[in-house]
């Protein structure tokens, strides 16, 4: 029987599960309530938090701990690389019930502690807290250069609209995940990108460094839910050509076409390039596959075109408050 642990065993269980934060984080061991961080010359700080949660983004019987642990930094880095940046630090805030500070716990730190190697990002510090189902809300702290970040602001009527991966992948991995029994592993693609997706940090850096994206975002709510926005942020509307999309080939047909558009976790990069400069996108960028998919349109409608013939496109990726 696992002994009840307080808060200052699970701060222990912590420090011991990431020994090399106090030393290289910010400027503060991991024992004070607070870090302080300085900024490096010439560079903007990104800041950037997200919520993983019990029942919405996680089963507890279905996601191993570990992929719950590498998923939550994994995905809260998604938005450092959608503006090209660099992840340094992160902030950890958890949440769990008693019953879960023997096996669970430890498994957790492994998958996260798996995600700061990967990363380069460093543990500076967090909150925990009692409670009965799990709450994790992650707060990455990154960096740019000066005059480089992207934002989603930048499209102009005539940009073409490009999109990395392939779309639907982990809505897939999710459906089989939730046909499985017991817990989940990554046996195939669908699956691995659902419970250990990866950001396109490398390709996002790429675009900024070269300064090729006029506009960018990531891809975690699905493309007709995201889209949307991007295309609000900057004032326009686009056409996005069905035949165009990279969609799994695990799938045929409409299901296929309906994962590419509304299936989200895909963390992918949706970007626009000015026309000028759209031929200086490869089809592939550090093994990951560049797709043209579209063109940024004038006025405000966002448009699917299969088959010639062109319709709106209805939001239909995740959205917490819709029922």
């Amino acid at each position: 029987m696992t002994r009840p642990v307080d808060e200052k065993d699970l701060l222990r269980k912590i420090i011991r599960a990431f020994p090399s934060a106090g030393k290289n984080a910010p400027g503060m061991p991991l024992d004070d309530d607070a870090a302080v961080f300085s900024p490096r010359v010439g560079y903007q700080t990104i800041l950037t938090c997200d919520w993983m949660l019990e029942g919405s983004h996680f089963l507890r019987h279905k996601h191993p701990a570990d992929a719950v642990g590498w998923k939550c930094l994994m995905r809260a880095t998604s938005d450092i690389a959608a503006m090209g940046g660099v992840p340094r630090y992160f902030l950890l805030s958890l949440a769990i019930p008693q019953s879960l500070s023997g096996r669970w716990l430890p498994e957790f730190f492994r998958g996260l502690q798996r995600a700061t190697i990967a990363l380069n990002c460093k543990l500076a510090g967090g909150d925990t807290t009692r409670r009965n189902d799990i709450l994790i809300s992650v707060t990455v702290i990154g960096e740019i250069a000066n005059g480089l970040a992207i934002r989603r602001s930048g499209a102009k009527p005539g940009d073409q609209l490009f999109v990395t991966g392939t779309l639907g992948e982990a809505e897939l991995g999710l459906k089989m995940l939730r046909h499985q029994r017991g817990f989940a592993r990554p046996k195939n693609p669908p699956l691995r990108k659902h419970l250990y997706p990866e950001p396109r940090l490398a390709v996002g850096q790429w675009l900024a460094r070269n300064r090729l994206a006029s506009a960018m975002m990531d891809l975690s709510d699905g493309l007709s839910s995201d889209l949307p926005r991007l295309c609000e942020a900057s004032g326009v509307g686009t056409k996005i050509v069905t035949e165009q999309l990279p969609v799994s080939s695990l799938v045929v047909g409409q299901e296929a076409l309906s994962l590419a558009l509304h299936g989200g976790d895909d963390y992918e990069l949706l970007f626009a390039v000015r026309p000028k400069k759209a031929n200086k996108i490869p089809r592939e960028y550090n093994g990951i596959s560049l797709t043209h998919v579209g063109e940024i349109t004038p006025g405000k409608k966002i448009q699917l075109e299969k088959r010639s013939k062109v319709s709106s496109l209805t939001a239909g990726g995740w959205d917490p408050f819709r029922k």
